[in-house]
């Protein structure tokens, strides 16, 4: 009787930790990706200028021929479109 409750016990334990660990490992790549964002200056460029455009009320076209290679135009528009799309209605009060 107490060997099942021993293997029970640690069959609950083993259970809970690696939920944990997999739950954690997920987190984990979600702020990564936040992170790399945050770090990349062509994002960040295109957030600000995305959040100005909206706030005056101008349309969404992101001038992303200020960047040379194909990465930074996408990393830039990416920037813009969130910039823009979450200060949208700011630019028509």
């Amino acid at each position: 009787m107490t060997r099942s409750f021993t293997y029970a016990a640690i069959l609950i334990g083993l259970s809970a930790s690696a939920t944990l660990a997999i739950s954690n490992r997920t987190q984990r790549a979600i702020v990564s990706a936040e992170e790399r964002f945050a770090a990349d200056g062509a994002f960040r460029d295109g957030l600000y200028l995305g959040t100005l455009a909206a706030e005056s009320g101008q349309q969404a076209s992101a001038p992303a021929g200020r960047w040379s290679t194909e990465q930074d135009r996408s990393m830039f528009t990416a920037g813009y479109r969130r910039g823009f799309d979450q200060n949208q209605n700011l630019g028509s009060r």
